[in-house]
């Protein structure tokens, strides 16, 4: 879509279309769910140990032009990509994420499965694990993938878990422009979970931050996964527009994409942030989408597939 002026429309197609499929696909899930209750048959309980199941809340707090604060409840998989049976689509293997991070141990993905037709994860997480001489475990680097429905672009790109400074190089939000570096932080994922971003705008200074904190859940053999995880990603995606219009009631100016104007407005924010430092040397020989040279920081841009997630 090359148009902006679309994008209102293709925006009601695309609601009307994941609510007929979502509808349809959550009558198959209550059938499916009342005959392996009462029956036995067609059961999706949890019976995976490698996949953890995580509750919390995401929190955005906004300090300029307006004070804006919100929370949204989250339910979050934490997939362990080598001995899981279930991968969810679009994303990395172990191997892809092994060969970008440079690790040789573990690689978790953090994500929010699809749910009733509707894939939805604006944020996914690769946890990069470096296998020690005496077999012990630990955080070497991290994959963020970033996706900006209802743009339908992705962003991948490789940071220090233990905090950094990443270039923005996506159009997230229409109000934010693309001059803001974002500073990054998590840890190792146990019985808690948690991951901070601070945007740092040249201009605005530290005006922004989202975090995800979140609690490791006990898994009980009555815990089903499609239940768990039902409507998860829509709800998620209703809150986030009904967000931003309360934005707009609050006159915060509305930012068109820019790659209506600047065709090559990912390059040009990612030159802006090498002049500002924040594109360190990291490793990764992935060839999809690249951007960059051997002396910037691996990231990758590709568009994504309707219905975007």
């Amino acid at each position: 879509m090359d148009d902006g002026r679309l994008l209102p429309l293709v925006v009601f197609c695309y609601l009307i279309y994941t609510t007929l499929t979502s509808l349809t696909l959550s009558i198959v899930l209550l059938i499916r769910y009342t005959l392996s209750k009462f029956c036995g048959l067609f059961c999706s309980r949890v019976d995976d140990d490698a996949i953890s199941l995580y509750e919390g809340t995401v929190i955005h707090d906004r300090r300029h032009p307006v004070n804006h604060c919100f929370k949204i409840p989250v339910r979050f998989a934490l997939i362990d990509l080598d001995r899981s049976s279930y991968i969810p689509p679009n994303h990395l293997s172990s191997e892809e994420a092994r060969s970008i991070a440079g690790t040789n141990g573990p690689v978790l993905l953090l994500t929010v499965p699809p749910s009733v037709g509707y894939q939805r994860s604006p944020f996914s997480l690769y946890y990069c694990y470096d296998l020690q001489e005496s077999f012990n475990k630990i955080l070497k680097y991290c994959i963020a993938e970033v996706t900006n429905s209802p743009w339908g672009e992705q962003v991948r790109f490789i940071f220090n878990p233990n905090s950094d400074r990443v270039a923005k190089s996506l159009h997230i939000s229409p109000f934010m422009d693309m001059l803001g570096d974002w500073h990054m932080k998590t840890k190792s994922p146990g019985k808690n979970l948690s991951v901070s971003i601070l945007v740092k705008h040249p201009e605005l200074g530290n005006y922004f931050t989202a975090s995800l904190i979140a609690k490791k859940i006990l898994i009980t053999s009555d815990v089903d996964y499609a239940l768990f995880f039902w409507l998860k990603p829509q709800i998620g995606a209703i809150l986030a527009y009904w967000q931003s219009f309360q934005l707009l009631l609050k006159n915060v100016q509305f930012l068109e994409h820019p790659k209506y104007k600047k065709p090559g407005y990912i390059e040009e924010s990612l030159k802006s942030a090498q002049e500002r430092g924040c594109c360190m040397a990291f490793p990764g020989n992935s060839d999809e989408n690249l951007h960059g040279d051997a002396r910037d920081r691996w990231y990758s841009w590709k568009p994504m597939k309707w219905p975007w997630v």
